[in-house]
C-alpha cells in the first residue's frame, strides 16, 4: 500500500479508518520520545524521522541530497511497519529489543532485518517503542552509521 503524501499529516488523513489511530498513536509514540535533533518529514513515500544536513550534511549515502534515515512508519497491506535503522545497526539494541518484546506483546515477533511488522495494530507495544525511541541520540546515530553502515 502505497501513500502519496506530501507531510505526515496528510499521510495519516489517506489512511484507511482502521489504521488512522494505530499510526497516529505509533507516530506520536516516536515524536514524543526521540532525542531532540531528529525531524520528521515524508520519507520513501512512509512518515519518517531523519537527521537532517543541518546535523548531517553529508547526508545518506545512497543518495547525499536525502537526509540520513533512522525510523519509518508505514501502512502496508497487510500490517503496520515500523523501520528502525539503530536496530540494524546495533547488535546489543536488536538484542535488547528482541529480548524486551515478548514482555509486551503475547503474539510472536515477526522481524525483518530492520522492520517489525505489526499484523494485529491492536498488539503494537507503544511503550516498548517509546523506550526505544529513547536509546540513540543524532549523534550516537551518526557514529553508528558511520562505523557499521556507511561505505567510504
Amino acid at each position: 500500500m502505497t501513500i502519496d503524501a506530501k507531510t505526515p499529516d496528510k499521510y495519516i488523513e489517506k489512511l484507511p479508518k482502521e489504521r488512522k489511530q494505530a499510526l497516529s498513536r505509533l507516530r506520536e509514540s516516536i515524536k514524543s520520545n526521540l532525542p531532540s535533533g531528529f525531524e520528521e518529514c515524508i520519507n520513501y513515500k512512509m512518515i519518517g524521522y531523519v537527521v537532517p544536513h543541518s546535523i548531517y550534511p553529508n547526508g545518506y549515502h545512497v543518495d547525499p541530497k536525502l537526509p540520513l534515515p533512522f525510523i519509518n512508519i508505514a501502512s502496508q497491506k497487510n500490517f503496520v511497519a515500523l523501520y528502525h535503522s539503530g536496530i540494524y545497526a546495533d547488535k546489543k539494541l536488536h538484542n535488547w529489543f528482541v529480548a524486551q518484546y515478548p514482555k509486551h506483546v503475547d503474539t510472536k515477533l515477526d522481524m525483518g532485518k530492520s522492520c517489525i511488522r505489526f499484523k494485529n495494530i491492536n498488539k503494537i507495544p507503544y511503550d516498548l517503542i517509546a523506550e526505544l525511541c529513547q536509546k540513540i541520540t543524532p549523534e550516537q546515530w551518526i557514529a553508528l552509521y558511520e562505523k557499521n553502515i556507511r561505505k567510504s
